[in-house]
């Protein structure tokens, strides 16, 4: 039982550090869907 509980525990911290990887890389991407935004609106000026 304790293993158990064990194993359920490290597996629920394991999920949230996976989720704030994505969330991280997300915002990435974000970013520099902007940077091509921005360049794009320069060019056409």
């Amino acid at each position: 039982m304790r293993r158990m509980i064990t194993v359920l525990v490290l597996g629920t911290l394991l999920t949230c550090l996976g989720c704030n990887t994505v969330k991280g890389a997300g915002k990435d991407i974000q970013e520099g869907g902007k940077a091509v935004e921005n360049a794009a609106e320069a060019a056409e000026k």
